[in-house]
């Protein structure tokens, strides 16, 4: 895409990454520079009347009693950013940092917050400039991802005086948890294209029986995710031996094979829910205290608390967990001969004292036991009521459970490297043919990178790039 252009209510999955990963040029609507001048207005018409407004005319948290006239404005607002500085631990990657620069652009070009659209212009600016200010990655409860949000604005504004409410507005936000968040999805996305890919590749491998993929399979149980799956992985196996009379070695394969279609199924139905959550999230206003258009009011509400988008990430993990462990199993069954019916550890001929590829089924299961771990919810944490007398009392963990999602699919993708490389291996080895469109192709791309002798491969690291590259993915057509 040449460009992605913000409007506070439109933006997509696919923009957030096209504009965080390949610096794609971003724009503001002239209509949402126009929303942010009359939101700005509405501010000022509330400052010039009086009444107390939590952030703009008074203090934050349990300060919220102290009254901040016009004349301190500028010095509550540096204190605000200055105060809330306390982050911890390593900086967030790049394309994090600028996720969020997008999420927060976006959430200021509704208009909802009150700051002045010379603020978002400035964001966007840096984000066209490349630039990506140092966050830190620990510290935010995910009720307003304060932390970072301090970091951030830090590194983009300086000592920039802002105005009335601004200060709020651009910290009191969840742009943090949402880039995270948005990142993560669309990788765990490219991951379960690829883990289909693999899965097919392990049918052919185990010369297993394809009744699982009946049309009456996905009909009998109509689960979206499990229809497009049986589909799926009947397109990268279309011409296979496997469809002829006689070529299954089992009437009933073992199941991790055989639920193969139920568990991805279940997995894509998950992020089918974890997608609409994120793109809610991603044009939503996260704002406290909340404007009230055509009233000139505002309501104190807790928008900052995303557990919506918390618990779709926790939920995204427990199902990708299964089909982690899944892949393991079928990958460590082709290398054991009683399972396979070839040489063990895939070695070129029974009986040697070479142990060939064996040793890869060690890794996949410490990959996999890893990836496991992960897959714990976090969005139930408690947090303690005694902090800003008893007022901060909930925590939904929104960035820790972006930062898990990430790191499990990472761990997937060397999971998925394993099974490849083992699969092609294995196939190879049983020498039947011909292979489907789309399980043949997969194994040309491991091969242009793995030696097909049977030897155990030094580094999988290129093969794990090519996976992250998306080529692994394969469309299924």
């Amino acid at each position: 895409m040449a460009v992605v252009v913000l409007r506070g209510t439109t933006l997509t999955l696919e923009e957030l990454v096209a504009v965080a990963r390949e610096r794609t040029r971003v724009e503001l609507d002239p209509a949402a520079v126009e929303a942010m001048r009359e939101g700005r207005a509405r501010i000022e018409r509330a400052l010039a009347g009086g009444a107390p407004v939590y952030g703009l005319s008074t203090g934050v948290g349990s300060r919220k009693r102290v009254r901040v006239d016009a004349a301190g404005q500028a010095a509550f607002n540096r204190m605000l950013i200055s105060g809330h500085r306390i982050a911890q631990g390593p900086a967030a990657p790049e394309e994090a940092v600028r996720a969020t620069m997008l999420c927060l652009a976006n959430g200021l070009a509704r208009g909802r917050v009150g700051a002045r659209p010379e603020l978002a212009e400035l964001v966007v600016d840096a984000l066209n400039r490349g630039e990506h200010p140092r966050v830190r990655l620990l510290g935010s409860l995910g009720e307003g991802d304060l932390a970072a949000n301090a970091d951030l604005v830090h590194g983009l504004f300086g000592d920039r005086e802002l105005a009335a409410i601004e200060g709020l507005a651009l910290l009191s936000n969840a742009a943090f948890s949402t880039g995270l968040a948005a990142l993560a999805v669309a990788d765990l996305q490219r991951l379960l294209d690829t883990l289909d890919v693999a899965g097919a590749l392990d049918l052919e491998s185990f010369a297993a029986n394809l009744s699982l993929l009946h049309p009456a399979v996905g009909e009998a149980r109509p689960y979206p995710g499990l229809q497009a799956t049986v589909g799926r992985l009947g397109r990268l196996l279309v011409g296979s031996y496997l469809w002829a009379e006689g070529s299954a070695r089992n009437l009933q394969d073992p199941l991790t094979f055989r639920c193969l279609p139920q568990v991805h199924g279940a997995a894509r139905d998950a992020l089918a829910f974890g997608r609409r959550q994120l793109e809610i999230e991603l044009n939503a206003s996260q704002q406290n205290p909340l404007p009230v258009p055509g009233e000139d009011r505002f309501v104190s509400v807790g928008n900052f608390d995303v557990l919506p988008l918390a618990a779709a990430l926790d939920f995204l993990r427990i199902a990708l967990a299964p089909v982690l462990t899944s892949a393991c199993e079928r990958t460590v069954k082709l290398l054991q001969e009683p399972l396979s019916g070839l040489p063990d550890g895939l070695a070129t001929q029974r009986g040697l004292a070479d142990e060939a590829l064996a040793e890869l089924g060690v890794a996949t299961q410490a990959l996999t036991a890893e990836a496991r771990l992960l897959a714990q919810p976090v969005s139930f944490e408690l947090a303690s009521s005694s902090h800003a007398e008893g007022v901060e009392d909930r925590a939904t963990m929104a960035p820790l459970a972006a930062r898990r999602l990430a790191e499990m699919v990472s761990l997937g993708e060397r999971v998925a490297a394993i099974e490849l490389v083992v699969a092609a291996r294995a196939i190879e080895l049983r020498g039947a043919g011909p292979l489907g469109a789309g399980t043949d192709r997969a194994r040309a791309l491991v091969r242009e990178l793995v030696p097909p002798d049977g030897s155990l491969p030094s580094d999988l690291e290129p093969l794990v790039e090519r996976i992250r590259s998306g080529e692994l993915r394969l469309p299924a057509s």
